[in-house]
């Protein structure tokens, strides 16, 4: 399982966590979990790339810092992604490709705002990593 939505556990957000059995699997499956939310991801071409550098202090904060990211540039770039590329993830850096398109309102699902501090986490155990977010919509 890559990631499963939680939405009997909030009311007013949508919640979901995202797995992985490394730390790139978890970045590239919560973002795919974010970008299904906010488009029909299925239906978004890997048309255009963006880079993502971002540095953080841990783990945790490093995911927020992704996740978020990638809503700053669906604003700013007005475009839908789909296809999530980590060149190299640390506990507190990655570098990233992602691939998409031109938002199109018949791919268009829902606005998400931003990710909440509400229930989040970084989890690393024997199975691997697990991220619980709560998106605020």
């Amino acid at each position: 399982m890559r990631y499963k939505f939680l939405n009997k556990e909030v009311t007013s957000d949508i919640m979901f966590e995202g797995y992985g059995k490394t730390r790139k699997e978890l970045f590239e499956n919560s973002a795919e979990a974010l970008m299904s939310i906010i488009c029909r991801i299925d239906a978004v071409k890997p048309k255009k790339s963006a880079n993502i550098n971002l540095k953080a202090d841990n783990l945790k904060e490093l995911m927020f810092r992704w996740l978020q990211e990638l809503i700053v540039l669906v604003d700013t770039e007005e475009m839908f992604f789909s296809k999530f590329k980590i060149d190299e993830i640390g506990d507190n850096f990655i570098k990233a490709r992602i691939y998409g398109e031109v938002i199109s309102r018949e791919k268009a699902r829902t606005l998400v705002k931003a990710v909440t501090y509400h229930k989040f986490d970084v989890l690393k155990d024997k199975k691997g990593y697990k991220a619980r977010v709560v998106l605020d919509i």
